[in-house]
Formats: structure tokens, sequence, C-alpha cells
């Protein structure tokens, strides 16, 4: 199959669907949807921002064939990024970023190791499914490289976001 003939991957955020459990009150009651939230990595040297939903179960192109170790110190020459955690949540006015959090993560390919805290990471993704904007971590730079990613990714989404967002990227 030549380049013409392969299908485009479409990278975007995942939008809310219908709920899962409709039409029954029985399997899947209490259970999480991930359908609403996607995984954005900023390269904070680049100062680039993507989406990467293979993070989502820390499957990355950037995570693969990195042992992550519980301390920064052993990994403490490698190169730092910020892993987003992004929600997507619907109101009167229409969709919008509800939960923005932050977790940093440290990887240093030349010893195929890096650092980040797992419980950490589900926590943060927890509370951005919970409407919750934490990203007071984050360096100035990066703040500023995540919300000209979002702006620029979807102008309304952005648009309708909390003033808390706005003003927790220094915007």
């Amino acid at each position: 199959m030549d380049n013409e003939q392969k299908p485009k991957s479409k990278l975007g955020f995942t939008i809310i669907k219908d709920d899962p459990t409709d039409g029954h009150k029985g399997f899947g009651i209490g259970s999480l949807s991930l359908e609403n939230v996607s995984p954005v990595v900023i390269d904070v040297e680049a100062q680039v921002a993507t989406i990467e939903i293979g993070a989502m179960h820390a499957r990355s192109p950037l995570e693969r064939g990195i042992k992550f170790l519980p301390t920064r110190e052993e990994s403490a020459n490698g190169k730092q990024y910020w892993l987003i955690w992004v929600t997507i949540d619907y109101k009167e006015e229409g969709p919008y970023y509800s939960g923005v959090t932050a977790c940093e993560m440290v990887i240093d390919r030349s010893i195929r190791r890096g650092y980040k805290n797992f419980v950490e990471h589900m926590n943060k993704m927890d509370r951005s499914m919970k409407g919750y904007i934490m990203v007071d971590e984050m360096d100035a730079s990066s703040k500023k490289v995540l919300a000209t990613f979002l702006e620029t990714h979807n102008k309304e989404l952005w648009d309708r976001s909390s003033a808390e967002l706005h003003d927790g990227l220094g915007q």
C-alpha cells in the first residue's frame, strides 16, 4: 500500500460520547469513561506540545523502551517533559476544556531510564476528569506553550473555558 492509499490517522482530542450505561442499570455502573480525556506531552527543551494518545496507558513513543524509576536522581541528566491531562466537558454553550492537570516526567534516553510518579499521574488524571485546573508546578514557558496549543487546537473550546484555566496559564 503506497502513501496515497493509506488512511490518514486522525490525532485530536476525544470528545464526549453517549453514556455507555444508557438503557440499563447494571453492568458498567460506577466505571470511569476515559473518552473525554486526552494526554498532551510538552517537550520543555523544544517548547513543543503534542497529543500523545499512547500516554493514556504509558505507551507513547516517548515512553517506550524506558524503565521508569521512583527516584528522580537516577535520571538527573534526562530531558524534562510535562504530561498534561486535558478533559473536555460540555455545558449549555458547548464543549470546553474543563480539567487540565500537569505531571512531570524526566527521560534519559542514553541510559534508557526515566522518572515519573505513577501514583501522581493517575491522581492528576482523576482530578482532571473531575474538572480541576492544576498547572502551578509548570514553568512559565511551558504554560505559554500549553496555552498556545489549547487555543490553536480549538479556539471555541478555549474561549468557553474557565477564567481559572486562562489565569493559571498566564493568559
